[in-house]
């Protein structure tokens, strides 16, 4: 009889926990939706390099610079 009493408790302790998980992550993700901007408009950066030429040599450097620590 005892055993079947531990037994409800324990399903009725795992629910309550099921519960606190659930609110957990859905105050998580209503956090994370007021953080992540919303309706701001992206800035272009088109024309921020207007007149400037970039050749193959600039790019490669460029690469062996940003992925030297990396191997690739």
């Amino acid at each position: 009889m005892k055993q079947a009493i531990a037994s409800k408790d324990t399903a009725e302790m795992l629910h309550k926990i099921e519960n606190i998980e659930k609110e957990i992550m859905d105050l998580k993700l209503s956090v994370l939706k007021k953080l992540s901007p919303s309706g701001k408009k992206n800035i272009s950066l088109r024309g921020i390099l207007k007149g400037i030429k970039i050749t193959d040599k600039d790019i490669s450097i460029a690469k062996k610079s940003l992925y030297s620590k990396t191997g690739i």
